[in-house]
């Protein structure tokens, strides 16, 4: 499993202007490629791999077929929902030139410190005027730590507040040396039960419940945040394992995320092994329960 990319350049899948969901104020959202979990309600599928990738979106498709001229590599499919042989794909993007219709696109792009320093600076004004900031997402941010070691320290001599979105599975010195240069973190946890938790992400929980503890003992402004996936961790006894941890760390609140299925339209179109999960998308319900019984005992909800 690859928890760190040794490089000091990102790849980044998005920039999202004017996020006002992502931490204090008006944020720039920054979508860092690569995650070591598989979560398989993931709302980002597309930003599994590290790599550059093409991805293919039926719905803008004319079936024109000029991609198929182009591509070196013989990797067009002439399939209604699937275009790309992703075994003979070199991303080379020339199919993504072709196509007038933005049906195929090149997911991910390569940044240095100085040139996304500049990026997000655009927005600094909104930043100043609102009390927001930047927000690292993904993916998992955390694997590019040789890249967020100097780009962190350009933004905060900016005064640019930071906050980073993590699902937890990381190196311990990856967060560590960044830590000076955050204000504050977003912390996912999803199941309690470490073989469910293999089940539906592809990896147990011990580190990140490992990391958790960590962050609490050294790092004032944490805060925890759960999906709210209905029938798998909303339950009663998941739900009580998770105030159990929340309180031997001392953490008195938790965010609770409303699940939708928009990542599943993203499945054809790219390469995964994820398949739709076929979950009620009526959220109410389920929010609502969720929130009763962690208020319940004692956490409070946002």
């Amino acid at each position: 499993m690859n928890l760190e990319i040794e490089e000091k350049q990102a790849t980044i899948f998005d920039i999202q202007r004017f996020s006002i969901h992502d931490g204090p104020g008006i944020r720039t959202t920054i979508f860092f490629k690569g995650c070591p979990l598989r979560c398989r309600w993931c709302q980002n599928p597309e930003s599994h791999k590290s790599g550059i990738e093409v991805a293919f979106y039926k719905e803008r498709c004319a079936f024109c077929f000029d991609c198929k001229d182009v591509c070196p590599e013989d990797a067009i499919l002439e399939s209604e929902d699937v275009r790309i042989n992703f075994d003979h794909c070199s991303t080379c993007g020339q199919c993504v030139s072709a196509c007038m219709n933005d049906a195929l696109r090149l997911v991910g792009k390569r940044w240095n410190a100085l040139t996304l320093l500049n990026e997000v600076l655009k927005d600094k004004d909104f930043f100043d005027d609102s009390e927001g900031g930047i927000t690292l997402s993904g993916g998992e941010p955390t694997m590019y730590s040789a890249f967020l070691r100097e780009f962190l320290p350009l933004v905060k001599k900016e005064g640019v507040h930071v906050n980073m979105e993590t699902c937890g599975m990381f190196k311990w010195d990856n967060i560590n040396s960044i830590l000076p240069f955050l204000d504050l973190i977003f912390y996912d946890l999803k199941l309690m039960d470490s073989k469910m938790h293999q089940i539906y992400t592809g990896v147990d929980n011990i580190m990140i419940i490992e990391n958790l503890s960590k962050l609490a003992v050294n790092f004032s402004n944490l805060q925890a945040r759960m999906p709210v996936i209905p029938t798998i961790n909303d339950t009663q006894d998941n739900i009580a394992d998770t105030v159990r941890l929340l309180k031997k760390n001392n953490l008195e609140t938790i965010h609770l995320l409303p699940y939708h299925n928009l990542g599943e339209a993203k499945l054809p179109g790219i390469k995964t092994d994820l398949e739709p999960l076929d979950l009620p998308t009526d959220n109410g319900v389920y929010l609502l329960s969720a929130k009763k019984l962690f208020e319940n005992q004692g956490i409070y909800v946002i």
